[in-house]
């Protein structure tokens, strides 16, 4: 971090309050249980089909076995994502809008491009972070792809995730210095477990970057992400609320076919790591 990293003082908003950023988000999707290690219902439900191989593991077999599950997909070019964003994201509370990543802003689905003010396509994993840029693959992966705002998009940049700096002009709860940026506290986890997510699905065996997480903050163009520990303590103290779970069952059901596992089971983030 640069020299204006804060002391992280401010504590993550509680689970049913972060979901009041988004009003109506969380109401509006489908209800899921959730039990004491934040496994949802429907994650249970999966694990007599989708998830049987990777029961009872951990650590690297674990990872591996997610790896196999998780890399059987469906492929979106860079152009069919803006349709797909505009359904995964898509605002409960109104159906001609998309819920932006890091504002939370709900704009419609139509101001979608490049210029001031629309709405374009974040990679969390920033492409140059393994050279992949927008191929088919993991530039087109819309597990870790979400809509934001063209400026706050460009003041995020490529950097990797911390705690700490100034605040983001037109995005509150927002920070960024030099060489790290700091979501809203709503979407802390959600940002932890795209990056995880990224880290299993691409392993360097389908001729992409073998994607790793570490505790770096100055990984430029290697194909690494940090900050790991930073990371961690986000996906726990922001669990997954009825909007992310929702998002990976449209992904799931309507376009990838596949699931992040860490929304459906929290509690492997620290398995594997």
């Amino acid at each position: 971090m640069s020299s204006r990293r804060r002391i992280y003082a401010r504590p993550l908003i509680a689970t049913a309050a972060s979901i009041v950023v988004l009003t109506g988000v969380a109401a509006a999707a489908p209800a899921a249980t959730t039990d004491a290690a934040g496994t949802t219902s429907s994650a249970v439900a999966l694990d007599d089909t989708y998830y049987q191989d990777a029961l009872g593991k951990t650590g690297t077999a674990l990872k591996s076995s997610l790896h196999t599950i998780i890399s059987e997909q469906t492929k979106l070019s860079y152009s069919q994502v803006w349709d797909a964003l505009k359904a995964t994201d898509e605002d409960p509370s109104n159906s001609s809008n998309v819920i932006l990543l890091y504002t939370g802003r709900s704009q419609s689905k139509s101001e979608n491009g490049g210029a001031v003010g629309d709405w374009n396509r974040e990679h969390v994993w920033a492409k140059s972070h393994g050279d992949f840029g927008t191929s088919t693959g993991p530039g087109t992966d819309i597990h870790h792809l979400r809509p934001e705002d063209v400026q706050v998009n460009s003041i995020r940049g490529n950097k990797d995730f911390d705690n700490g700096g100034s605040a983001v002009s037109g995005a509150a709860g927002n920070y960024t210095d030099s060489d790290s940026f700091e979501p809203r506290d709503a979407v802390k986890g959600d940002v932890a477990r795209m990056i995880l997510y990224m880290a299993v699905r691409y392993e360097g065996d389908d001729a992409f970057a073998d994607l790793e997480p570490n505790d770096s903050v100055s990984n430029g163009s290697a194909p690494n992400i940090g900050r790991l520990s930073v990371l961690k303590q986000w996906s726990q103290e922001d669990p997954p609320d009825s909007f992310e779970q929702n998002r990976n069952e449209v992904i799931f059901d309507r376009f990838q076919h596949n699931r992040n596992p860490f929304i459906d089971h929290p509690e492997w983030v620290e398995a594997i790591w």
